[in-house]
């Protein structure tokens, strides 16, 4: 097997500007019309990582 060669450091400019062309061209971002039922989620669950309090029943 070949070893890959990769760089120190992560630069999103060589692959983030050309995923975001080609997922505006084929328009990812919008929403489908057919399929099921809409839903929406009126907030996130509260982070689990944290001490709960009274403000997560809210």
């Amino acid at each position: 097997m070949k070893a890959v060669q990769l760089s120190k450091a992560y630069d999103p400019k060589t692959f983030e500007d050309r995923i975001y062309r080609r997922w505006m061209e084929k328009g990812l971002f919008a929403p489908r019309k057919e399929g099921a039922n809409p839903f929406t989620i009126v907030m996130p669950p509260p982070n689990v990582t944290g001490i709960l309090h009274m403000g997560h029943a809210l």
